[in-house]
Parts: C-alpha cells; structure tokens; sequence
C-alpha cells in the first residue's frame, strides 16, 4: 500500500501499531483509516472507536482474515465503513478507497446544499414576545445541548417540528442529519420498514435493500412527529430501540448500533391514551424526558401582528425594512379570528392575502372571504341572511372549536365526525379555492 497507493494519486502514512495510529489522526486530517483487527497496544475495534471521537469524518475499512469475519462485521456495527479480507487486491482496495471519496463528496454537496438552503430561510426562528414562547425558547435551549430525549406538545399547527429543528440546530449532533418522519401519514405495513429499513425480499414489494431512517439520521437527531399516532404493535419494537440503541431491519436477524437522538410529537393526551390501553405507559414515560409544551395562537393573540409581518416578508423577500406591510385593520380582522389551525393556518392565510394585496399593503378585504363575513356566527347574526351549507358548516365547527376552548378531539366527538374529517375541513375552510 505504502508503495502503490502514492502512484493512484493518495497520501499514505504506515503506522506499525493502534497506538502510533490514534497519534497520528490527531496531528492531521485522514480520509481513511485501513485497520488490522490485531494489533499490539489497541485492537483495529479500538482504533476505530477512538478514531471516530476524534475525527468523525474519517472512514474506517478493517483488513480481516476469512476466519475473523464475525469481528470484522462487529467492526461494521462500531463505525467501520467497509472490510476487506487479507490478502486483498490492490484494484479491490482502489475501488473501496473510490467509494470513500464518492461518499466524502456528497456529504460535502449535501452540506453546501444546507448552508445554502439556511442562507435562504434563515435559522429556524420561533417568533412571538408572550411569556409562553419566551418559556419555550428557554426550555430549548436548557435541553439541545444534551442527549435527553424530547416530547413536544401542542395543538396541529402550533410548530412542533419547528421547535425540534430548534433542538437540533442548537445541540452538537448540528452538523448530523435532522430527519423528520410523521407517524400518522405511513401504512402501518410499512411504518417498520420506513423506520428500521428491510433487505430484499423480505417482504411483498420487498424489491432491494432499504435503509431504514434511524440509520439515516444516525449521529443526528430523529424527528417522529405524531408519536400518538403510532401503532400498538410498533410502539413495543421502538421501546425496544430506545433502550438498546439497536434496530434490526426487517427480514434481519442481526442488530445494528444507531446513535440518534429522539425528539416526539403529538398534539394527543398521552397520558388519558394510556388509561385507555391505546398507548404504552412505559414508552411514554421513556419519550417523556423532557417536555416542551407550544401554546395555541388562540392564547397568544398579541402575537398576531409580528408573526403575521414575518410571515409577509418571507412571501416578499424584496420588500424594504420598515414598509407597512400590513394595516391596523387587517390585523385587527386577524386578531378576532379562533384560529383552529394555528400558525400554520396563519400563514395560509397570509399568503392568500399577499397574492390578492400584489404591492400595497395587506388590507382586510385582501384577507379570506369568512374573515369579511365575520366567523363566528352569533345570536345576532342568526337573522342576517340565508346562507350556503358551506357557510354554515364552518360556523358550526368553529362554534364547536370555541365552545371547546380549542379542543379539537372534544369538538369533533360534539359535531359526530372524526378528527380526521374535522381536520380537513379546517384546513379547505384555511385555505379558500380562490386563493
């Protein structure tokens, strides 16, 4: 290697033992690391463990003979890239050390990519000025810096995963992938493998190997949005994961190690689902390590006008510093308004507005058309005119959503629908056709 690998276009250092090796990646910068397994001082597992405190960037391939592949796949389990058993072919060696260098270069696009796609959208930013978000912001930034898991709580649209990026961006594993996956959205056929991955033919569909996205997110941080939502049967294999830090991808019998931080969601009471028998009571204490609680924007009201002027310059990005963007009646129109959907129906409407204002500032005509009609229809209202059945559908669900002080499960069960159907007619009624 010493001698051939130079006239391939690398740099070789030969270190005669682990010790002299771990020395050596703490003066310089090494793409790779090919480790024998026996080594006087440190073994090639340690070398490789320690290698990855101190350069996480560095790829590991372990030299291993046919009779020691048992320790060499366990040196797969502990950070090593690849193996290769002795005595290996140079063009062997060439085409691993080529897969290296394809790998150290999309991780190098991918960042760039981030930067970019940050430079462009800006920080994640939790806006308001109430005592509430001021509690939240605090929470975050006691809790990112540490390994503790994290349960965020709050109403559909209330910026959950908002706050778990916060999380992330402010915790070491920064640098690490943020995935994201919501547990209501997948099959429950297919939840197992999304998450823990599954080798070809395992399963009907089965086609090629997949890797699932605790090992995508491995080093980083695991978003699953709408923990509640997650079947019975896949909320004792997560238990599972959560205290053993190993996954087995479905038609696998063999672990794998993962080293993800969990950060969960749900807009749901864990604690009366428990009592009910439809959630784990220890799962959700394992997930309850820390929690952060999101207000509704129905309770922060004096919000309104500084999420409203952020979410307008993020749909205007020419605008000038200090334009009126909005008027005192639009926000005013915006202010009396219940707000099912939250923050998230906020900025459906202000991008409604914004394409209906085009230059000028966001007026209250500008706003949907049942901002005008005045929402909530009241004792007064109930003579003011024939309405259409759509009209009156909306003011019965936001009746019920008001009567409930937001409660949407308890609305839905008083209107006889499910919270799924209630949920979209919340969100069609957010977002006119017209806009």
């Amino acid at each position: 290697m010493k001698l051939e690998l130079p006239r391939l276009g690398h740099q070789v250092t030969v270190c005669p033992d682990g010790l002299t090796a771990v020395a050596a990646i703490e003066k310089n910068h090494y793409d790779c690391a090919i480790v024998d397994l026996d080594m006087p001082g440190l073994n090639g597992i340690e070398v490789i463990a320690k290698a990855k405190e101190i350069s996480p960037e560095t790829e590991a391939v372990v030299l291993t003979g046919k009779s020691s592949l048992d320790t060499a796949i366990a040196a797969l389990r502990h950070g090593a890239f690849d193996y290769l058993t002795k005595p290996c072919k140079l063009v062997e060696l060439e085409a691993l050390l080529r897969r290296v260098a394809n790998k150290r270069e999309l991780t190098q696009k991918c960042r760039a990519l981030q930067r970019r796609v940050q430079r462009l959208e800006g920080t994640p930013k939790l806006i308001g000025e109430t005592a509430s978000m001021h509690r939240v912001r605090q929470l975050i930034q006691k809790v990112a810096p540490t390994l503790s898991t994290v349960l965020i709580l709050g109403e559909t649209g209330t910026g959950k995963e908002l706050v778990a990026r916060a999380v992330h961006e402010q915790s070491t594993r920064v640098t690490m992938p943020f995935v994201a996956i919501n547990c209501g959205a997948l099959p429950e056929h297919l939840i197992e493998s999304e998450l823990f991955g599954h080798r070809r033919g395992s399963f009907t569909g089965a086609d090629e190997h997949r890797v699932g996205l605790f090992e995508v997110a491995h080093g980083g941080t695991l978003f699953l949005d709408e923990i509640g939502e997650l079947p019975k049967s896949m909320q004792s294999k997560l238990l599972r994961v959560l205290e053993s830090g190993e996954i087995r991808r479905v038609g696998e019998n063999k672990a794998i190690h993962v080293d993800v931080r969990i950060v969960c969601a749900t807009h749901r009471d864990l604690q009366t689902m428990v009592t009910e028998g439809g959630f784990r009571e220890d799962l959700m204490y394992r997930i309850n390590t820390f929690e952060i609680e999101l207000p509704p924007l129905r309770n922060r009201i004096s919000d309104i006008r500084i999420l409203a002027e952020h979410l307008l310059r993020r749909f205007r990005p020419a605008a000038r510093p200090g334009e009126a963007l909005i008027t005192d009646a639009a926000i005013e129109a915006l202010a009396s308004h219940v707000w099912p959907g939250n923050v998230r129906e906020l900025a459906n409407v202000i991008e409604h507005a914004t394409i209906l204002c085009e230059d000028g500032p966001v007026t209250e005509q500008d706003l949907p058309a049942h901002f005008n009609r005045r929402q909530l229809i009241g004792p007064a209202q109930a003579n003011a005119g024939p309405q259409t059945l759509k009209e009156i559908e909306l003011n019965a669900i936001y009746n019920a959503v008001e009567r409930h002080n937001g409660n949407k499960p308890k609305a839905a069960d008083e209107l006889g629908i499910s919270l799924k159907t209630l949920y979209n007619k919340l969100n069609q009624t957010a977002m006119p056709k017209s806009a």
